[in-house]
């Protein structure tokens, strides 16, 4: 009998998600209500800042942010080339060209010695990404900021629950930072995102230009400036509201499907499994990334698994190999770790209930694999 196939990835919905939209869907406010002010400000609390403001996705927050920062035709911003491809598409929205530079072979994250060695006479800032949920090196990014007169803009669409190397949770730390929620993530709103503004009035620009650059008084046709429809609803705010009130638990599941991951990969020859915390620093899971020994043939592993009913996906790719950025000159071989991560990196199915069944299931199905 074919065992039940996994799925890579799935949200924890209850009754209370349930609830809650039923009490959107019964209001008649299912957009622009106090379902979606409501979300900011409990998630607000949550991550210990004065406020937050919702998007309709991450890659929205991302695009926000850059306008935000007046990041615009003309200018350059470096990220690593390791990441999801928005990261560098909500650059090249307002006419900036993404600089890559290379990534540290431990974190995965953008490495602050390459990011300084790309930063040129159009620098505008930098954009580190908390790849894998795991705390770029924001005190040393904000040095770096700080004395070369950088915007900086923190990519933790994978990192909600993350604390960094001075303990502090990600996204709290008073730069511009955005999260994402698609269905994947540490919490869900089934599409949507955040940005954490730096003070009030960014805030309130940032809530104008997210919907239609209408006035902040909501004055119906008075539009003062550029905006976009970037609006998250009340119906997904909903969701949102009762994800955040259980979000503890879920990191905690999270962590400790982790681990129970750790446990069964560990002894299979050539498996590298993702870095340990350090220090202060803790890595909030949203996938569960290995990569495969440089003999093994990644696409063949993936069939394999796939037959035995187990989902695995080829994660991330380089994305400086994209067609959009390689009309800026990048080619194969310029960002040596980067290319050797994509080209051997795997995720495997991940989820906060998963159980050690499953673990053990997965990880006999990958040994097999290896072996084949």
């Amino acid at each position: 009998m074919t065992p039940e196939p996994l799925p890579l990835a799935k949200p924890v919905i209850g009754a209370e998600e349930e609830r809650l939209v039923l009490e959107v869907l019964r209001s008649g406010h299912l957009s622009l209500g106090p379902m979606g002010r409501r979300f900011e400000e409990e998630f607000a609390a949550w991550l210990g800042v004065d406020d937050a403001v919702s998007t309709n996705s991450g890659t929205t927050a991302l695009h926000l942010g850059v306008r935000a920062l007046g990041w615009g035709a003309g200018d350059e911003v470096v990220l690593s080339p390791f990441t999801f491809v928005a990261s560098a598409n909500c650059l090249l929205y307002e006419g900036v060209k993404p600089v890559f530079a290379d990534i540290d072979p431990v974190t995965l994250n953008l490495e602050p010695a390459a990011a300084t060695a790309a930063i040129g006479e159009r620098t505008a800032g930098l954009l580190p990404i908390d790849i894998f949920g795991y705390p770029s090196a924001m005190p040393e990014f904000e040095r770096i900021a700080a004395d070369r007169g950088l915007g900086l803009l923190e990519d933790s669409a994978q990192a909600l629950g993350a604390v960094d190397e001075e303990g502090r949770k990600v996204g709290s730390r008073g730069h511009l930072s955005v999260f994402a929620f698609y269905a994947n993530k540490q919490m869900t709103t089934g599409e949507g995102g955040m940005i954490i503004p730096r003070a009030a009035g960014e805030a309130e620009r940032l809530r104008s230009e997210r919907n239609q650059g209408r006035a902040v008084d909501m004055n119906w046709l008075d539009h003062d400036r550029l905006g976009f429809n970037y609006r998250l609803s009340d119906v997904a705010a909903a969701i949102g509201v009762a994800q955040v009130a259980k979000l503890d638990r879920l990191l905690a599941g999270r962590t400790a499907a982790a681990g129970l991951y750790k446990e069964h990969l560990s002894g299979i020859e050539g498996l590298e499994l993702p870095a340990e915390d350090a220090g202060k620093a803790r890595r909030s899971w949203f996938v569960y990334p290995v990569r495969l020994p440089e003999s093994a043939d990644r696409d063949g592993v993936i069939r394999q698994l796939g037959e035995s009913g187990i989902p695995a996906k080829a994660y991330l790719p380089s994305i400086h190999l994209f067609p959009q950025f390689k009309e800026f000159g990048y080619s194969a071989g310029q960002f040596p770790v980067a290319e050797g991560v994509a080209a051997r990196s795997m995720a495997l199915p991940f989820y906060g209930d998963l159980s050690e069944a499953d673990a053990e299931r997965v990880a006999g199905a990958l040994e097999s694999a290896l072996k084949g």
